[in-house]
């Protein structure tokens, strides 16, 4: 047993932020499962890039494909291999999903970042590829952007299970929380279950402190007159940001709204924390781990973090500790100037143009891959 073991306890579901042909091949991800507790897997963009657009792990299934679809798209290509690595992570986590009644053993796969701002082709990616992927405990995430909540509404609707991605602010939580609560009330006026529908809401941390920090530094270079103040919050705004989405959320499921879906089996739509690797090597390397650590909740991990949090992490229930303390840092950023809602604003920016960037690359390389006679 480690430390990664002792979260279940805490309400804390450890997922897997990577996913990668050889890895799965060669059983790293029930190994997971079987010694620290692994409930999830994630993937996006840039970690699809990462795994086949290097070395020759997916050629022979590309090749394969290739074979039968001579004259597939480049897209068509890119979908086969997900899709291969997304059920092969479903059937791995199949016996979580049945021993949790389906609150949890999913696996994510992400529709496209080219129309993160198209609600209408987001909901029909989502219905596509919950339709090839074909496995219940599949959750397909969608952006958390303005364009994104009608689309979570829709695609909860149509009974689909959804992770939120690219959320920063307590705002765009909101609202697509409430695009959740949306989709699930459709679904019963029309009759339809809703106690086997599941969502997450990934919540970004560790970039919005790379902003902040950044901005705290070259005012401490240019010798601001709040220097003391400044490197008293440093560090301390993303997590207090994510504290306080918390905060919001436990009020929400006390509401009568949502215990009336409640009522009904709904199951709670959680807040997960995504880019929880430490970017600051001054920072702990299990910093947004330790600290974000609650009932409802799931952390996602690259690799590396994971590893340091099984060594040397310790499990806490920090998640509702010292609220107001957080509210007071968002309260020192504000009067500083630190503008968190303009860096949250830039970061849903910055991510999807970083998710397009990483998908421009994986496609190039796929399509370097195409057939000499194709």
């Amino acid at each position: 047993m480690s430390a990664l073991n002792d979260l279940e306890a805490l309400g804390q579901a450890v997922w897997l932020d990577f996913v990668d042909r050889k890895f799965l091949e060669a059983g790293g991800l029930k190994k997971l499962v079987d010694e620290d507790g692994l409930t999830g897997v994630t993937s996006n963009p840039s970690i699809f890039e990462k795994a086949m657009g290097h070395g020759d792990a997916y050629d022979s299934s590309l090749a394969d494909y290739d074979k039968a679809h001579p004259d597939a798209a480049t897209l068509d290509r890119y979908e086969s291999l997900a899709v291969q690595d997304i059920k092969a992570a479903a059937e791995t986590l199949a016996p979580v999903y049945k021993k949790l009644d389906a609150k949890d053993g999913y696996v994510s796969l992400e529709v496209s970042p080219y129309i993160a701002d198209d609600t209408d082709a987001a909901i029909a990616e989502a219905a596509k590829l919950w339709k090839m992927v074909d496995r219940d405990n599949v959750m397909i995430k969608i952006p958390g952007t303005a364009a994104g909540a009608p689309a979570i509404a829709a695609t909860i609707r149509a009974g689909i299970n959804v992770n939120v991605t690219l959320l920063f602010s307590v705002e765009a939580y909101k609202r697509v929380a409430e695009a959740y609560v949306l989709g699930l009330e459709e679904r019963v006026k029309a009759g339809e279950p809703i106690d086997r529908i599941a969502s997450v809401a990934s919540f970004f941390v560790s970039r919005i402190d790379g902003k902040i920090d950044d901005e705290i530094d070259k005012r401490l270079k240019a010798g601001d007159a709040d220097a003391e103040a400044l490197k008293a919050v440093r560090g301390k705004v993303a997590i207090a940001n994510a504290k306080l989405a918390y905060v919001w959320y436990q009020e929400f499921i006390a509401s009568d709204r949502w215990q009336s879906l409640a009522a009904k089996g709904a199951q709670p739509q959680r807040l997960l924390w995504a880019s929880t690797g430490v970017k600051n090597p001054d920072y702990p390397d299990t910093l947004y781990i330790a600290e974000l650590i609650g009932p409802d909740t799931v952390n996602t991990m690259p690799p590396k973090t994971m590893d340091a949090f099984r060594d040397h992490g310790t499990a806490a229930a920090t998640l509702t500790q010292d609220v107001e303390g957080a509210r007071r840092t968002l309260a020192e950023a504000e009067r500083l100037g630190l503008d968190l809602n303009g860096v949250t604003d830039t970061l849903v920016l910055e991510g999807v143009a970083s998710f397009v960037k990483s998908f421009d690359d994986l496609l190039g390389a796929i399509a370097a891959k195409q057939p000499a006679d194709a």
